[in-house]
């Protein structure tokens, strides 16, 4: 049977079937992001039920944040040689046999296994894939498509929250997991919305990996035909698939993706426990039940309104060439707020702390795939944002934890909220001072070779052309022509 062969495109479309994979990346981050975050409503009741501490409940929520962004390469990895529509059916599979079965747990430990490595293993499958596809969609729209489709989180976690916790006292904790479990399995229905697209950027390096000499003739016909990253090439040599997977990875030596993986690890690291914590807090100086979920319900929905009007602005051609500041401006603002979280001991103070953490959240989350996109490109954007959210695992994993041990020894929420605070605060001043340094560096280096007066003095002597230069370091030229092709390409 012949392989299909897709149309191909010069550059993302900028719409058209674009639009519906916005749909369905929204609709993934709903049953993804917005279920993850409505976790937290079930913590009091875990903790009630099972009779733990802190510490051992918050494990539940760091587990399945760890292993959805642990093992996002693999999500990205299917997405890349099987197919995006498999890979995002077979996770919404899996997150909801693991929300069914946890709906049966007998134990914290089987909630570990269950809610946080299935559920978990199952989102990761589907969350890097879903927005990757955008970027494939998207240019120069990209920012704005990424706003609405990154809203899926806001939107959800404002209708779900105040649902769960209906749920729950309707039906108990088990009830709630049960039909949660029925509703993730809509992520197969986005899957099927996923339709591939073939763009000449992900076939720019076919025509060098043609001349290899280990790649048989009647190999490289059919490379002529197909993307080489076909399932079929991968059996045909080992040599094709080490090549092929190198390609994918490359950007991991680039100075600015390394840059830019540190600041993640600062920011996942306090962006995380507020989320397990506000309704815990809330409920500790007093707030009601309903009222600590109606807090999650407001920051999900400013959290839609940061997506998209942050995507917006930043696609306007003011603020285009500025999405890194952009982005560490709202890192930094998310962390300012949770440094004055301590001081709020009521319902009215807690809601603008709601309104202004919700918009800042919303806005660094649509620009993290942007940014991304802008170092490393478009061919690699998959694989990148697998790395990125990989890199958001470990943090995930900790911090909740933590967080909950600090608060069993202090007795108090503010040591967890300060620590979250200052850490965002750091993500956003490493990304700032190394924008700085790399504007400062080549600013020196164009000032240097203006000092120098380079002059060329052509003349020719029949066929043969002569060419006289002023002497530059050799260190400093080659520094700097890589520097500004790197910087012309982005």
């Amino acid at each position: 049977m012949a392989l299909p062969r897709l149309a191909q495109h010069a550059g993302p479309p900028d719409g058209g079937w674009g639009w519906m994979i916005v749909a369905g990346c929204f609709l993934v981050t709903i049953c993804t992001r917005a279920v993850t975050r409505c976790i937290s409503i079930f913590f009091v009741e875990f903790q009630t039920y099972f009779g733990q501490d802190y510490a051992r409940t918050a494990w539940i929520h760091s587990i399945v944040d760890c292993a959805t962004m642990l093992c996002a390469p693999l999500g990205s990895l299917i997405s890349n040689h099987v197919s995006c529509q498999v890979g995002i059916m077979l996770g919404g599979l899996l997150a909801s046999t693991g929300l069914i079965l946890s709906s049966f747990a007998t134990s914290l430990e089987h909630l570990y296994l269950s809610l946080g490595v299935l559920t978990g293993l199952g989102f990761a499958l589907c969350y890097s894939p879903a927005i990757a596809m955008v970027g494939k969609y998207f240019n120069k729209k990209k920012a704005l498509a990424y706003g609405i489709a990154m809203s899926g989180s806001g939107i959800g976690t404002f209708i779900l929250a105040p649902v769960v916790q209906l749920l729950i006292e309707q039906f108990s904790w088990r009830g709630a997991l049960l039909i949660l479990g029925g509703f993730v399995l809509n992520l197969c229905v986005c899957g099927a919305l996923m339709r591939p697209i073939a763009l000449k950027e992900d076939h720019k390096i076919a025509p060098e990996f043609l001349e290899q000499d280990y790649v048989p003739k009647a190999q490289k016909r059919d490379l002529k035909r197909m993307s080489i990253c076909s399932p079929l090439i991968k059996a045909w040599s080992h040599e094709c698939l080490c090549y092929c997977s190198w390609k994918e990875y490359d950007f991991l030596l680039m100075p600015g993706f390394m840059v830019l993986a540190a600041s993640v690890l600062f920011m996942a690291y306090g962006c995380s426990p507020l989320f397990v914590y506000l309704v815990p807090y809330a409920l500790s100086i007093g707030v009601s039940h309903h009222q600590a979920a109606f807090l999650m319900s407001i920051l999900g929905v400013i959290d839609i309104i940061g997506n998209i009007t942050f995507g917006w602005l930043t696609d306007r051609r003011c603020l285009k060439k500025h999405r890194h500041f952009c982005y560490l401006f709202a890192v930094g603002m998310d962390g300012l707020c949770c440094l004055f979280l301590p001081v709020l001991q009521n319902f009215p103070l807690l809601v603008p702390f709601s309104f202004t953490f919700g918009y800042f959240d919303g806005a660094y989350v649509t620009l993290i795939p942007v940014v991304t996109a802008d170092i490393v490109g478009t061919s690699s954007l998959s694989s990148a944002l697998g790395v990125v959210c990989f890199l958001h695992a470990i943090p995930y994993l900790v911090s909740p934890p933590v967080a909950g041990w600090l608060v069993d020894t202090t007795g108090s929420y503010a040591a967890s909220f300060l620590l979250c605070g200052f850490s965002m605060i750091f993500s956003s001043m490493l990304l700032c001072f190394a924008r700085l340094a790399k504007k400062i560096k080549r600013t020196h280096l164009r000032s240097l070779t203006n000092d120098t007066g380079t002059k060329r003095h052509i003349w020719t002597n029949g066929a043969i052309a002569y060419s006289v230069t002023a002497e530059l370091d050799r260190k400093d030229v080659e520094f700097l022509a890589a520097d500004i092709n790197s910087y012309s390409n982005r």
